[in-house]
């Protein structure tokens, strides 16, 4: 049950990210599939290998570039309207916001630590992001290269 309410808050958060940035209608909804796919992928892998925070988000998104991939192929619409909004979920905000109230109250050690996390699990999304990216273009290329005899 746990899971489910997880699933259904990022969701709805990525539906409320993917409104601020202005995408409406059935492109909302599917870059809001991307939220609740993106924070699925991250407890599939916790829950099925009990890997690191930072590998998981790693795992998550690269889950959610394919989705972004394909569905921006499908819609015709730049990746970055599923990718952006879907991404939303797995943003370490909270340890960035413990990250700040630490400096703020000058407690360096824990500010240190929160963000030294806040910026490793950031670095491991955008190397998701960077990696599954690459590859998929790639892939695209040497396919689009071999329909045209380039190959």
């Amino acid at each position: 049950m746990a899971q489910f309410i997880q699933l259904a808050s990022a969701f709805g958060g990525a539906l409320g990210f993917a409104c601020v940035f202005n995408i409406r209608g059935k492109k909302a909804f599917l870059a809001a599939v991307g939220g609740a796919i993106g924070w699925g992928g991250f407890l599939l892998v916790q829950n099925l290998f009990g890997a690191s925070d930072y590998f998981c988000g790693f795992a998550a998104s690269i889950m959610l570039t394919v989705y972004a991939e394909y569905m921006a192929r499908i819609q015709k619409t730049p990746v970055t309207v599923f990718l952006v909004s879907g991404a939303i979920p797995l943003v370490p905000g909270a340890a960035l916001y413990r990250g700040m109230k630490h400096l703020m109250a000058r407690q360096l050690e824990d500010f240190g630590e929160q963000s030294i996390y806040a910026l490793l699990f950031a670095a491991s999304m955008s190397a998701g992001i960077m990696v599954t990216t690459i590859v998929f273009r790639m892939c695209l290329g040497f396919i689009k290269g071999k329909k045209h005899g380039r190959i």
